[in-house]
C-alpha cells in the first residue's frame, strides 16, 4: 500500500493528512477556499487520494497554514513512497490554462531542491496570497525529498497561473511515482 497518514501540531497549525498515491477520496478543509481549490486540482490531476485538514492561525495571515500544509504533504509523499523501490522517478508536464502556460519537472531522487520561476500579476486570489505558492512548493519538495522545477512561461491572470502550476506539478508527480515494474530503483547507484 502506497499510503501515509501524517499529523503535525505546532503553536501555529494543527494538521492531519492522509495520502494515497494510487487514488481515493479527496476531502480538503484548510480554511482558505482558494487553497482548497488548488489542492483539489492537485489531487485530481495527480490521481491521488488526499484528505487534508488544517487548523491554522488565519487571524495572522495564510502563511503558516499554507507552508505547513506543504511540509505535511511532503512528509506524506516521502512516507508513502517508502524506499521508493521501482518507480519511474522522473516526470515532466505542461499545463495550459486559458492564457497561462505552466511547466513542471520532477525527480524523486532523495535530493530535495526547488527551482521556481513565476510572477503573479495580481497579488491575491481570494484569501490566498500568491506569494505563498513558492513557499508551499518549497515545503513540499524539501519534505518529500524531491527535485522540483516549476515555471510559468506566461499568463495574465494569477488564478490561472497558480492553478496551472499546481496541476503541472501534480501531473509530473503522477508520472514520477508510477511503478516501473522492474523491481529495482531507476538509478545507476542502485538506490534513490
Amino acid at each position: 500500500m502506497r499510503t501515509a497518514t501524517i499529523e503535525r501540531k505546532t503553536k501555529e497549525t494543527d494538521i492531519r493528512c492522509t495520502l494515497d498515491l494510487d487514488g481515493g477520496e479527496v476531502k480538503l478543509d484548510t480554511g482558505i477556499g482558494f487553497f482548497d481549490h488548488m489542492l483539489n486540482s492537485f489531487a485530481t490531476h495527480g490521481g491521488f487520494g488526499l484528505e487534508l485538514t488544517v487548523r491554522g492561525d488565519l487571524e495572522v495571515d495564510c502563511h503558516h497554514t499554507i507552508e505547513d500544509a506543504g511540509i505535511v504533504l511532503g512528509k506524506a509523499f516521502a512516507e508513502a513512497l517508502g524506499g521508493k523501490g521501482s518507480i519511474m522517478r522522473f516526470g515532466s508536464f505542461y499545463v495550459p490554462m486559458d492564457e497561462a502556460l505552466a511547466f513542471a519537472s520532477v525527480d524523486v531522487s532523495g535530493r530535495p531542491f526547488l527551482v521556481f520561476d513565476a510572477d503573479f500579476p495580481q497579488a491575491v486570489c481570494g484569501g490566498y496570497d500568491c506569494a505563498m505558492t513558492v513557499e508551499f512548493m518549497r515545503a513540499l519538495a524539501f519534505n518529500a525529498q524531491i527535485t522540483l522545477h516549476l515555471k510559468s512561461l506566461y499568463g495574465d491572470n494569477s488564478h490561472h497561473i497558480t492553478e496551472a502550476l499546481y496541476k503541472a506539478c501534480a501531473h509530473a508527480l503522477r508520472l514520477a511515482v508510477q511503478p516501473s515494474g522492474t523491481g529495482k530503483p531507476l538509478s545507476t547507484k542502485g538506490v534513490l
